[in-house]
């Protein structure tokens, strides 16, 4: 697949763009019956803190695993089986009946879910490179897109009182279809397919300090999503019938910044835009924290998504060109650090909540955010690139 071969190429960024919003999609749906599912099995909050915790376990189980599978089958072939086999998981999340079961799906779906991650990050990385310009953050644009509206139809079903099962087979069945239809124009071979970077080899430190940005950062969305309309009920106590703004300007923020990020990276720099990120990033939580008032609160949270927007595909970006290892293995080390933070960030407030409160447990994410601003100084210029 060449430059001058116009319409493969948009073929190909469609197909790739499905794909995330399959896989936002998909995490969305669990995520927004997670108070169905907790009220299924009659769990505490520090009960669900523990379930959750299966999560990051599969995923961090699948980091020896994700890469090596993507370097040694390509990502098109592991894109194809790892959206199936995740959207398979969540249909099996939606028949456990016992906690036991559903924790070992849960790690299931973890695994499924950062495979899911590297490969299409992977597919994203290469098509990158043959469009000559950035175009990751259009990607992630999507999957926020699909969250968005995913928890917009988690709402409808929690309303309407529809079970569990017929939601997520709902899901499962357009999903997988669109997945389909989308396969046969993903990109066949990965971009360092032919080159003779090692498989098997630790990670340099520019590698690291991608992944530790990106695991602040994510343990920053993974909050987000599931503590935004707690905290907004509970610290700020709005009303019940506007929880979900909350929620919805966050997600509006993140995906919305995300479809223009492209263009402000192109003009400003990869570090530029992390370290001003970051400092977005920490200012909304900061006012979330010290200001809890109802419309300043929704104005953080809109900050917030803003800041968290663009850290995790230029950091992605950055990894898949990496010159030390192969692309896929580099972006699951990277991706699957990052991927751990998003799925550890809610459990860990949860018992942070526990301990102390649910005001003070965000005073740990917006250290995380500063994080990101600080680490950002060190990031080079021609780092992986």
């Amino acid at each position: 697949m060449t430059q001058p071969f116009k319409s493969p190429l948009i073929k190909a960024r469609w197909a790739i763009s499905t794909i995330f919003f399959c896989y936002g999609l998909t995490f969305a749906s669990w995520a927004s019956r997670i108070p169905s599912i907790q009220e299924k099995f009659s769990l505490s909050e520090a009960e669900l803190g523990t379930l959750l915790l299966m999560l990051p376990i599969g995923s961090f189980i699948s980091l020896p695993i994700a890469g090596v599978l993507v370097a040694k089958w390509n990502s098109f072939s592991v894109t194809r089986l790892s959206i199936v086999l995740y959207l398979i998981s969540l249909v099996a999340i939606s028949i456990s009946e016992s906690i036991y079961l559903l924790g070992l799906v849960l790690f299931l779906f973890g695994l499924m879910g950062n495979m899911v991650n590297i490969a299409i990050n992977t597919q994203a990385v290469s098509l990158e490179k043959e469009y000559k310009k950035n175009i990751m953050a259009s990607f992630h644009g999507m999957w926020s897109l699909a969250g968005f509206f995913g928890a917009i139809i988690g709402a409808f079903m929690i309303g309407n009182e529809i079970v569990l099962q017929y939601h997520y087979t709902i899901i499962f069945a357009t999903s997988i279809l669109a997945s389909i239809i989308s396969f046969k124009f993903l990109i066949k071979s990965d971009i360092d397919e032919e080159d003779d970077k090692p498989i098997f080899v630790i990670p340099d430190k520019s590698l690291l300090l991608l992944g530790v940005i990106a695991f602040c950062s994510m343990m920053c969305e993974g909050t987000m999503f599931d503590w935004s309309g707690v905290y907004y009920k509970k610290i700020v106590n709005a009303p019940k019938d506007i929880l979900g703004l909350a929620y919805t300007f966050f997600m509006v923020s993140m995906a919305g910044t995300r479809f223009v990020a492209d263009y402000f990276t192109t003009k400003f720099g990869v570090k530029k835009v992390v370290f001003f990120s970051g400092l977005l990033n920490f200012s909304g939580l900061l006012i979330l924290i010290l200001f809890p008032g109802r419309i300043i609160s929704l104005i953080a949270f809109f900050i917030i998504g803003a800041g968290v927007s663009s850290v995790i595909p230029l950091v992605f970006s950055l990894a898949g060109k990496s010159k030390t290892m192969s692309s896929s293995v580099a972006l699951a080390s990277v991706s699957t650090m990052g991927f751990f933070g998003f799925l550890l960030g809610p459990p860990l407030i949860g018992y942070l909540a526990a301990w102390l409160n649910l005001q003070a447990s965000f005073s740990f994410i917006a250290l995380m955010a500063l994080c990101v601003t600080i680490l950002a100084t060190r990031i080079k210029s021609n780092s992986n690139s």
